[in-house]
């Protein structure tokens, strides 16, 4: 179905009426003993509570965004300070676009619904494997992600191209992570040009995406479940729309300076792999 003012949800509430969001005083000044055991207990319940509600079909896009903003509550009660800008650029154009984003942990793909998902309707494209996940797995199917695996990447690029098409053309955003896997360091030539060549294909817009959310480590038996550290502040950034033309080298080259720019102005160069 087309989306159309009238048929987009009532959402809880927005993450930031303007253009920045940041983490309010009061909940910085909090210190925890140990904000991963705070955090998780939370996590486990908003997951297994969403997960529940989308095996019974009750999980549409107003819950999606009530979960993702009770994970980040759950964050930042754990003392991690989240910062997001560009917000406006989100609503600055008619119709869906590819955001296009470097991939660092878990906390993206559990935030960024509370940001883009009142202003845009959009879904991820994901790996198989967190389709398999209990609960979670649920949670993301029952937003219609596009599903690629590994075992041949050019079957995927032809489905994230299809499908994707049909997508943009009802109206939905896509979020893409053109990396081979999530990574703390950021490099260029592991940034493959897909979420472009959609753009191009669609007629829509990118949006260049940067993050830095490192401050939800990865796990050394459990990748999703890794040390929370409140000394890294979490950044999210959203860029000029972008209009694709010609073979959209020139975009793709847009983005990823963008990323390098952010990465840079947030202190954070040791992202950047040279």
């Amino acid at each position: 179905m087309k989306l159309t003012e009238q048929s987009k949800p009532k959402y809880p509430r927005i993450l930031a009426e303007n253009d920045t969001y940041r983490t309010p005083q009061f909940k910085k000044e909090k210190v925890l003993l140990s904000p991963t055991l705070s955090f998780f207990p939370r996590l486990f319940n908003i997951v297994i509570n969403s997960g529940r509600l989308a095996k019974q079909g009750k999980y549409g896009p107003e819950e999606w965004v009530q979960s993702s903003i009770d994970i980040l509550d759950a964050l930042e009660s754990s003392g991690i300070k989240i910062e997001v800008s560009g917000m406006n650029y989100l609503s600055s154009f008619e119709g869906p676009a590819v955001f296009i984003s470097n991939h660092m942990s878990t906390l993206e793909t559990m935030i960024l619904p509370s940001i883009i998902q009142p202003i845009k309707e959009v879904t991820f494209v994901v790996k198989q494997e967190l389709i398999n996940y209990p609960y979670f797995g649920h949670i993301l199917g029952a937003r219609d992600p596009i599903v690629v695996g590994r075992s041949n990447p050019r079957e995927d690029l032809m489905h994230v191209m299809n499908e994707g098409l049909k997508y943009i053309k009802n109206g939905r955003s896509i979020i893409i992570f053109p990396q081979r896997t999530r990574s703390s360091r950021f490099n260029s030539e592991h940034f493959n040009t897909l979420g472009v060549k959609l753009a191009k294909k669609a007629g829509c817009y990118v949006v260049p995406t940067a993050l830095v959310t490192d401050a939800w480590g990865n796990g050394r038996m459990i990748k999703d479940i890794g040390r929370i550290d409140p000394s890294k502040t979490v950044h999210f950034s959203f860029g000029k729309p972008l209009q694709v033309e010609s073979t959209g080298a020139k975009e793709h080259l847009a983005v990823l300076d963008f990323i390098r720019e952010k990465l840079t102005a947030w202190g954070r160069e040791d992202c950047i792999e040279k």
